[in-house]
């Protein structure tokens, strides 16, 4: 699993509130946090100022609230917190898997399990609404044939499942089965 951690464990950047609205980037590395901001202002005195960079270790991440509350007021607690958890350790390895393979994991899922993991991330619920995902949920389903295929083309997948396949009852038992044949076969 430590093979799916890069260098940068993670990034974000946006504007900072008001009033001074300048904008800010927040890198945190195997080893380090970077906050970097730039200046926004019309004034003469600021402009061509080089961007402020603070670095620090994730031990000194951890005790310097400055900082903290820093990132906290552009990025908002969400992400103070889950640089906390990368400062402690704490990686968060299913939402680096590829789409692809995630895909697969929720495939293998309960369409009511699959909902509920929507929503518990942006990641998830953007899965879950691909059409990637009712295309493979579709092409599974017992009465699946070349006319369903040309109207899921033409509306949509997700639209085609819920307006063909939704209510049949046997639906749970069929796809379970054709599932693990997919699954299991590629």
């Amino acid at each position: 699993m430590a093979s799916l951690l890069g260098e940068r464990l993670f990034e974000i950047s946006g504007q900072g509130p008001p009033p001074p609205k300048d904008f800010f980037q927040l890198v945190i590395t195997k080893n380090e946090v970077i906050l970097t901001s730039w200046r926004i202002s019309l004034r003469l005195e600021c402009r061509g100022l080089p961007p402020k960079q603070q670095r620090t270790s994730h031990q000194d991440f951890q005790n310097d609230t400055t900082l903290q509350y820093e990132v906290g007021a552009v990025f908002g607690q969400r992400i103070l917190d889950y640089t906390t958890a990368l400062c402690q350790g704490k990686f968060d390895y299913l939402e680096r898997l590829p789409d692809d393979i995630m895909l697969r994991i929720m495939y293998c899922l309960e369409l009511k399990d699959v909902a509920l993991l929507a929503q518990t991330s942006r990641r998830f619920k953007t899965l879950f609404s691909s059409e990637k995902f009712w295309e493979q949920t579709v092409r599974t389903c017992t009465g699946f044939n070349r006319d369903v295929e040309d109207i899921a083309n033409a509306m949509g997948w997700k639209s085609t499942f819920l307006t063909f396949f939704h209510n049949s009852d046997d639906k749970k038992q069929q796809r379970t089965r054709v599932k693990l044949q997919v699954v299991f076969h590629k």
